[in-house]
Formats: structure tokens, C-alpha cells, sequence
């Protein structure tokens, strides 16, 4: 069943202009989102041909069957409740039969969870998402080698650069890895007493079997040789780099090349469109608990869309959400809501809306 299908048997119950539009947060670019309701034919419902959601291609145009919609609402979905509330001018369609749902019958305190739980979600991936930005990552993986170090007085050198140097205080070309043999010191995590064979005869492995060994070798050492070297394996440092290097190249290979060029033009740091409908989110529910009612509107358009345009640091942004989430955590604790939408009430509501839809067909 398409959308066409829907309109050609006049199957729809709801329709609105939904997302930016209906938020006041449009401009020249903004696409037109369309959301509404439907029920299937007694024949598809009473089957086993039930459709609970239809999207077009692009997803910016999505009818829900009126019983998912309804279960959605019990949810406290946040974008079903917003739909459900859409402002008059943006409302396309409105079957008489609608009126049965009410927005007041369905907010409760699961709003705390389901709108600001959601927007802390953002929150944290935008976390990431700056992370990723200020530090990236070569595409030329290092190896546990890089996370080696030589004891040195009272420091330490890196393994690479006391390879080399010291073959140039012995007068000779830089030490070979491969040559060393490493023995691991009782009562001591990382830390390896490391003997070197000029010879290449007492079949040392080496500090690493080659460049994708993810720990050193130990190797079997005649007890008469002396330790050329103290060597520290920083194994906890190397595992955390190769988790930011297969998250990073990951989001480098997935991520919107679109949207994260205009977040490199205006050099904040951030997605600053999904900021903008993170504190937005925020706003939302913080004004659920504190009315106990939905406002879809914004009175802050101008703010809103200087986060969008990146016209506010990444700082300032995550202060207000921050302070938004403490401002939430307050109303939460003195919201005359509901705890939940009452079950059997909104489900009854669902029940004579089919009632009156199939009594009639």
C-alpha cells in the first residue's frame, strides 16, 4: 500500500506540515515534512495484512496506522506527541473522529525519558563528534611499537628513537627489533628486561612478529646475558588508540559529507543542526514538566537558528544543555503529570475510533 493509496480510498484521518515548519524554525532551505494518521480497510485490519507505518522514499513524507499511533502516544514518543499537537496552520487534515486523542491524556512523566533521554543521547554523540573533529587521527595506523619506551635515568625514550640512537653511540646502523629479545620481570605489568643479539643467532623473536601483533614476544634468553635495556609496554595506551582509530576511520567512511563540511565552514566543532534540535528537544520537555502541556512553537527562533548556523561555540552550547537537563531534573521532581498515560483509558478511545470507522464501512 502506498501513500496514493491511502488518499485514492480515503483512509487518511490526519495530516500536518510537520519539523521546522511547524516549529518556527523554517528557512529558504528547509524541507516540507508531512506526518498524519490512517486506518487500514476492515479487511487488512482483521487479517494478516496489517501495515503499521508508511514512508515514502526519502522518509519526509510518513502516515502511521491510527492503532500504532496510538501505542506510540502511551510511549510518549516525542515526535507522535508533537504531531499530535500540531499547530492549527500547519494542520492539512483533520478527521472529526481525532478529537477522541487528546494531547492532555497522554503527557506524563515518561516525557523525562523519552525527550530529554533521546536529547542526552545527542548530547553524548556530539561529545564524540567533537572529539573526533579537534583530534583526528592519521590514516597510517601505529603499531604497539609506538607504545614501547626504554627506561632512561630518570624518564624514559621512545623504543623507535633509542633504537636509532643507540646504534649511533655504539657507532654502528640502527638496532634492529627483530634482534631484540624481550623477558618479562615478575611482580610487574608492561615491564620487560630486553636483550639484544648482534649476532642473530640465538633466535630471538623480536619485540613484535610483525606490524599487526597486538603485544610484544617474550623470547627464551640464555641465562648468562645481560640486559641491554628495560623496556615498558604501555598495553592499555595501545588499546585505546586502536578503539579511537576504528571509531574514527568508522565515522570517517559513514558520516554526511554534506553536513560536515558546512560544521567545518563555520568551524565549531559540532553538528550544529542536530544541536539545534537537541536543545530544542530540551526546551520541550522542560516546559511539558513545568505546564503540563506541549508547546511546539519556539520563542527563542533567533537562538536556535545561531546554533544551527554555528554562530555559538561548542561550549556555550553544551553549558545550556547541561543547564536545561539540572532545569528538567527540577520540574521532574515537582510535575503534578501523571506517571503514565492511562492505559485503559487512551486504549478505549483507540477502540471507538475503530468502532465507528468499521460500523460505517
Amino acid at each position: 500500500m502506498t501513500i496514493q493509496d491511502l488518499k485514492n480510498k480515503n483512509l487518511l484521518l490526519f495530516e500536518a506540515i510537520s519539523g521546522s515548519r511547524a516549529f518556527g524554525l523554517a528557512t529558504e532551505s528547509s524541507d516540507t515534512d508531512i506526518k498524519g494518521v490512517y486506518y487500514l480497510p476492515k479487511e487488512d485490519f482483521f487479517g494478516l495484512n496489517y501495515i503499521p507505518q508508511i514512508s515514502n522514499e526519502t522518509n519526509d513524507i510518513t502516515y502511521y496506522e491510527i492503532g500504532r499511533f496510538v501505542e506510540l502516544l502511551q510511549k510518549n514518543n516525542p515526535n507522535i506527541l508533537e504531531i499530535l499537537a500540531s499547530p492549527e496552520d500547519c494542520i492539512l487534515y483533520k478527521h472529526p473522529l481525532m478529537d477522541l486523542l487528546k494531547t492532555e491524556d497522554f503527557l506524563s512523566k515518561l516525557c523525562k525519558d523519552t525527550f530529554a533521554g533521546y536529547a542526552v543521547s545527542q548530547i553524548k554523540k556530539a561529545k564524540g563528534l567533537n572529539k573526533k573533529i579537534v583530534n583526528p587521527i592519521d590514516k597510517e595506523r601505529k603499531s604497539i611499537l609506538d607504545f614501547c619506551f626504554i627506561l632512561a635515568g630518570q624518564g624514559s625514550v621512545a623504543l623507535k628513537k633509542w633504537l636509532h640512537e643507540f646504534s649511533v653511540s655504539e657507532g654502528q646502523n640502527s638496532l634492529s627489533q627483530e634482534q631484540c629479545g624481550l623477558v618479562s620481570i615478575d611482580h610487574t605489568k608492561g615491564m620487560f628486561a630486553l636483550f639484544y643479539d648482534e649476532s642473530g643467532t640465538l633466535g630471538y623473536k623480536g619485540i613484535i612478529q610483525n606490524e599487526e601483533a597486538n603485544q610484544v614476544s617474550v623470547s627464551s634468553v640464555p641465562k648468562d646475558e645481560k640486559p641491554t635495556a628495560y623496556l615498558f609496554c604501555n598495553l592499555d595506551a595501545y588499546s585505546v588508540y586502536c578503539k579511537d582509530y576504528r571509531e574514527y576511520w568508522k565515522w570517517v567512511a559513514e558520516r554526511n559529507e554534506d553536513r560536515y563540511n558546512v560544521n567545518q565552514i563555520h568551524g565549531q566543532n559540532y553538528d550544529s543542526k542536530n544541536m539545534m534540535h537537541t536543545i530544542r528537544l530540551l526546551q520541550s520537555c522542560e516546559h511539558i514538566l513545568k505546564t503540563g502541556s506541549m508547546q511546539i512553537r519556539v520563542e527563542n527562533r533567533d537562538e536556535l537558528l545561531d546554533i544551527k548556523a554555528g554562530k555559538r561555540s561548542y561550549d556555550h552550547v553544551m553549558e545550556k544543555a547541561e543547564n536545561l537537563v539540572l532545569s528538567i531534573q527540577h520540574y521532574y521532581s515537582s510535575s503534578n503529570l501523571q506517571d503514565t498515560p492511562d492505559l485503559e483509558r487512551t486504549t478505549q478511545n483507540l477502540i471507538e475510533i475503530r468502532k465507528k470507522l468499521y460500523h460505517s464501512k
